[in-house]
């Protein structure tokens, strides 16, 4: 099943009409005929009826959803790959009304399962940049003129939060929701993710300057109408940013700063993934699924 090609949704239901089939599938991804417990990796494991499986040193019961973002879902699995593949595949997201729309269900239901597989995203927060890498921030959010009367802000003049973004040419993006663009944040996230043998490409904003001191760090002057000299620009990581705020804008219309790093995430795996193919990309995505959150987690705050 997992070398099966399905690039469209036509392919997707053939290739899963039943719920088993989606069960023998997540099976085959999670453990390759290898099952393993979750509440002790080195126990013996037992298999019982009805796809369920027993942990023999903490005598408890389990199944391939078990603390992932499946586990004690309502929703049959059909649905929840539907789901998954509408939002792995689109490029600039999908909204909670049309999920539900599409998969008939109701759009608390949507968007309590587009909150969870966007929890599922960050598998390449931990990675590091080589060779040709730009790096620059932007805001996200409204701002707070925009606000109902009822819903401003005292001493607050926008609701944004900034984003640094990071790229590799022809390579991988890291984004990530920072506190502040001071140059000990700056260069905190950049020396994390960006390798000393890099080189480096910003613009001329004073928090990346002392920068070349680790990197070679070469510069474009945007206030000067400076964007592209020779190899050195900033044009890669721009078009991410155009492609997360589009997707914000027309899609999500909004995000709060407590989920914004889930939104950042969902663009990066697209993202980053964009020369897999449909298949792989949702095959990718079910193998990270252990990062289950709760409806009182993500409703607090």
């Amino acid at each position: 099943m997992i070398n099966q090609d399905f690039n469209s949704i036509i392919d997707l239901i053939k290739a899963f009409p039943t719920q088993q089939s989606c069960i023998d599938h997540l099976e085959q991804l999670r453990w390759n005929g290898n099952v393993v417990s979750p509440f002790d990796s080195e126990s013996k494991v037992y298999n019982c009826k009805g796809n369920k499986y027993k942990c023999k040193n903490t005598g408890k019961y389990f199944n391939v959803k078990t603390n992932t973002i499946f586990d004690n879902t309502k929703i049959e699995l059909q649905k929840w790959f539907l789901g998954i593949w509408l939002v792995t595949s689109h490029k600039k997201g999908i909204s909670s009304l049309q999920l539900g729309r599409d998969l008939n269900i109701t759009q608390k239901s949507a968007w309590f399962m587009l909150s969870r597989i966007r929890q599922c995203f960050g598998i390449d927060n931990d990675s590091q940049l080589d060779n040709e890498v730009e790096a620059d921030e932007t805001f996200v959010g409204g701002k707070n003129k925009n606000r109902h009367a009822n819903k401003k802000i005292k001493g607050s003049s926008d609701d944004k939060a900034p984003v640094l973004g990071m790229v590799e040419r022809n390579g991988k993006v890291i984004a990530k929701q920072i506190p502040n663009t001071t140059y000990e944040t700056l260069s905190i996230e950049i020396l994390k993710s960006v390798k000393e043998t890099a080189k480096l490409y910003t613009d001329e904003y004073t928090s990346y300057k002392r920068l070349k001191r680790v990197y070679d760090h070469q510069v474009v002057k945007h206030s000067q109408y400076q964007y592209v000299q020779g190899r050195v620009h900033t044009n890669t990581i721009e078009g991410f940013w155009s492609l997360l705020k589009r997707g914000i804008v027309g899609i999500y219309h909004f995000t709060s700063k407590k989920h914004l790093q889930l939104y950042v995430d969902e663009f990066v795996f697209r993202y980053n993934s964009r020369t897999s193919s449909e298949a792989m990309r949702f095959n990718l995505f079910l193998q990270n699924i252990e990062n289950r959150i709760t409806y009182q987690t993500l409703i607090n705050g």
